[in-house]
Parts: C-alpha cells; sequence; structure tokens
C-alpha cells in the first residue's frame, strides 16, 4: 500500500470516527461538516481508485 492509499484509508477512518462522535453529542452542524468532509474523502478514493470497504460508509 502506497503512501497516499494510507494516508487517505487513516483520514477516512478519522472522520468517521469523528463523525460518530459529533452525532452521538448531538452536534448537528459539525455532524454536517464531517459528513460532508466524508463524502468527498469517498469521492477522492473513488477517483482514484482505492477501495474503502464495507465498513465505511
Amino acid at each position: 500500500m502506497d503512501a497516499f492509499t494510507a494516508g487517505l484509508l487513516q483520514r477516512i477512518e478519522a472522520t468517521e470516527s469523528d463523525l460518530t462522535l459529533a452525532r452521538e453529542a448531538g452536534d448537528d452542524f459539525l455532524a454536517e461538516v464531517e459528513q460532508a468532509e466524508l463524502d468527498d474523502l469517498h469521492r477522492l478514493a473513488a477517483e482514484h481508485g482505492v477501495h474503502v470497504g464495507a465498513a465505511t460508509a
């Protein structure tokens, strides 16, 4: 796995965690920001052929 792929997958994992925390805290604005970031990361992964895995959405 190259550095780009590893870094992207790490960012996706961290953003998913942040999104979960925002939702649990009831912070709707932060949850929207984190969801938008996650969507962008998934788009970037798809554009570069990076398989993210079934655990992420």
